[in-house]
């Protein structure tokens, strides 16, 4: 393309509500940025900080005893018998993320507002504010894990405050202020109401040609250059060490009169080639490219906005991964009352977030989300021992990071019943060992429990003789007239085959076994509509109005059901998918939506999908995303979404197969995917427009691939570091 897409986002007016500050984030800390040089408010947050609510204690249901008689029950046609398949306990949510506090930088140089303009630069992570005589720029550091944010213009007032939204009244807070050669450090010590669990936030502030006072619980700054402020956060138990702290911060200044440059130098090796590595461009028009994100979301049909969402998806998706992957707020919040306790939701929404960090090229991402599970492991463990009494390893439905356990269900939402939520979180895993051609020893090992739990679970057969999945859920469905737990859930059988045969490919020494009880498993139903069925177990009737589309898991993120290789299963799939309502409108049914549709190549309804969500008024000005149309409920999935939804609309690939097109981008007919990783080894850049397209195929490992596009299928030979130029006639 002859235009260079804009890798950013302005707005012309400070963000009034938090959920419209620019964020900035390393995968650890996160910062929201109001942009306001008169009053500049940065709320900061922490991947660890959760409140503890009881849920840190929680443990599994002992329920193994019971199991047989349940699955008796289930299979002698009992449909409401998994009801009472619990240990009575109440609902118990996870431990909620909350923010740690806001930097408050008030000046005294005050203004009428004109010539404002705030700014995110997504190559490099800053969040800038300008005004005549004053600014503020602000990053979080990759590679020194620090909140850096520096101000200009006017004497301030700075001050660490904890007093955000939702607050709980029994917060017991500390302020600590004391002068520093530099200039000034700042704490703030918050315990929670009960027990000894605390965290403490530190703030170096170095003043570069000014005078320092105190003014508790904050600093007074007078006629400074500049000023930087150096944050960090760290939940602890006990006191924390602030003097130790302090001089780390303070070995950071480096001993430079710029060491903010220095810093962001740092960060910028990190961030930067990382977030390039792939880009979209559209070709819009130049003059829509150079609006405020805000006016652009008026403009949901222009391809301008694509591109910058597509950006901003990647940007956000970067940021918020690092100690962990996002949670369904990423890795921000300005409020205590998280919705679903900011958790980490593993039967949908941290599955469609994190899915497209493979082909989108951000190993970042799927090495958080490889950590998470390396740690909850032991826990998955304990899952299956104490509900099913077998071996392996079964994942919780939600998690806050912490703990792995299964402790989060109720008589409606049965979470505990759920055994294909290990197969949803290593999928992504397992595509990024494709790409790079190895084997994760973690992904392994996690697949070797997920196996071993099916072995000891998948003991019960039909009249057929095919193995039965009892007790079965399919999130969070249950059959019309039926009940919440069931037998044979599409999407447990799709899980347990998918485990077993990748679990064989990782290790040959059990493949036998483990691909003899794959092969055991009954098919997929066709119900009387023509559609897959979200239960293979006759009697068990659709409901079809549900956000989720567990029962199409097959298809996406699997490729156990494609028009290529199973038409009449991916023809039923098609009608399924057409069937099914929106239910509540969540954002992420609709993108899950898109996203089959995409595989099964149904452009039309996957362009539909999308328009929805484009059309829903679903974004905030910063470009985060909302749950629920209207901007209801801040959080992350349309946002980190997206991007794989138009990677899949232009580019498919499994380790033996490269679908170019396979849906397109409705109203954008010209334009260019470049850095795409497919699952054989090798980089695309896709270029088209209404003529044709131009493919470049960067491969680093040899071998032969099937490559289809909408005039058919043939062999595609590829060289390792020898690229191949493909030139397609128009569709």
């Amino acid at each position: 393309m002859s235009r260079t897409p804009v890798h950013g986002t302005w707005e012309p007016a400070p963000a009034a509500r938090w959920e419209d500050a620019f964020l900035s984030g390393n995968g650890h800390h996160g910062a929201l940025v109001s942009g306001d040089p008169n009053d500049e408010r940065v709320v900061v947050t922490h991947h660890s900080l959760v409140r503890p609510n009881g849920g840190e204690h929680a443990r599994p249901p002992r329920l193994a005893a019971g199991l047989p008689a349940l699955q008796d029950r289930l299979l002698a046609g009992d449909l409401t018998a998994a009801e009472s398949f619990t240990d009575g306990r109440p609902l118990q949510w996870v431990q909620p993320f909350h923010p740690a506090f806001r930097i408050r930088v008030r000046t005294a140089a005050g203004g009428d507002g004109g010539g404002f303009r705030r700014a995110l630069d997504f190559t490099s992570g800053e969040a800038t504010a300008v005004r005549a005589g004053a600014g503020s720029r602000v990053f979080v550091s990759r590679a020194d894990d620090v909140i850096v944010h520096e101000v200009t213009g006017g004497d301030l007032d700075i001050r660490l405050d904890h007093r955000l939204p939702g607050a709980p009244a029994g917060l017991r807070v500390g302020h600590g202020t004391l002068l520093t050669p530099e200039g000034a450090l700042l704490s703030l010590r918050a315990r929670y109401p009960a027990g000894d669990r605390a965290y403490t936030g530190v703030t170096l502030v170095a003043v570069f040609g000014g005078r320092t006072e105190l003014v508790p619980p904050g600093v007074r700054v007078t006629g400074a250059r500049s000023v930087l402020l150096l944050t960090r956060v760290r939940r602890h138990t006990g006191e924390a060490d602030v003097v130790a702290e302090a001089r780390q911060l303070q070995a950071l200044l480096d001993g430079t009169d710029r060491p903010y440059d220095g810093l962001l130098a740092r960060h910028l090796d990190r961030h930067r080639t990382a977030y390039l590595r792939v880009s979209l461009d559209l070709g819009a028009d130049p003059a829509e490219r150079a609006l405020p994100g805000s006016e652009l979301l008026r403009r949901p049909h222009s391809p301008a906005l694509l591109e910058r969402l597509f950006a901003a998806g990647r940007y956000h998706l970067l940021s918020s991964s690092g100690l962990l992957p996002p949670r369904l707020t990423g890795l921000w919040t300005g409020d205590w009352d998280t919705a679903w306790s900011g958790a980490f939701t593993t039967n949908a929404n941290l599955n469609l977030q994190t899915a497209s960090a493979p082909a989108a090229a951000l190993p970042e991402v799927t090495e958080a989300l490889a950590a998470l599970v390396e740690r909850q492991l032991p826990d998955w463990r304990a899952n299956a021992r104490a509900i099913f009494g077998t071996r392996g390893a079964v994942a919780p439905s939600h998690t806050d990071g912490e703990s792995g356990l299964t402790y989060h269900f109720s008589r409606e939402y049965p979470l505990h019943l759920w055994t294909a939520g290990a197969d949803w979180l290593l999928k992504p895993l397992v595509d990024h060992d494709e790409i790079r051609g190895e084997q994760d020893p973690r992904t392994a090992a996690a697949l070797a429990e997920a196996a071993l739990f099916y072995e000891d679970f998948l003991t019960r057969t039909d009249q057929d003789g095919h193995l039965v999945v009892v007790p079965s859920y399919s999130p969070e469905n249950r059959p019309a007239g039926g009940s919440w737990g069931a037998v044979n859930a599409a999407m447990d059988l799709s899980a347990a085959r998918h485990t077993l045969l990748t679990a064989a490919r990782y290790h040959p020494g059990h493949a036998g076994r483990w691909r003899a009880i794959a092969d055991r498993l009954p098919p997929h139903r066709v119900n009387a509509d023509g559609a897959l069925a979200e239960w293979a177990w006759p009697g068990l009737d659709d409901t079809y109005d549900h956000r989720h589309l567990s029962h199409l898991y097959g298809v996406w993120p699997l490729e156990e059901i494609t028009p290529h290789d199973t038409p009449r299963l991916a023809a039923a799939a098609r009608r399924a998918l057409a069937l099914r309502g929106t239910e509540n409108g969540s954002a992420h049914g609709h993108l899950h939506h898109a996203l089959v549709a995409a595989r099964l190549g149904d452009r039309d309804r996957a362009a539909a999908a999308l328009r929805r969500v484009l059309d829903g008024d679903y974004f905030h000005a910063s470009l985060m995303s909302a749950h629920y149309p209207r901007r209801d409920v801040y959080n992350a999935d349309a946002a980190h979404t997206l991007p794989g939804v138009l990677i899949e609309l232009l580019v498919q690939s499994t380790p033996d197969r490269l679908v170019l097109l396979p849906a397109a981008l409705d109203g954008c007919p010209r334009g260019e995917l470049r850095g795409v990783r497919t699952r054989f080894g090798a980089e695309i850049d896709l270029a088209w427009d209404p003529d044709g397209a131009r493919v470049v195929v960067r491969p680093h490992r040899t071998g032969r691939v099937e490559l289809r596009t909408s005039s058919g299928a043939e062999p595609l030979d590829l060289v390792a570091g020898e690229d191949r130029v493909l030139v397609l006639g128009a569709r």
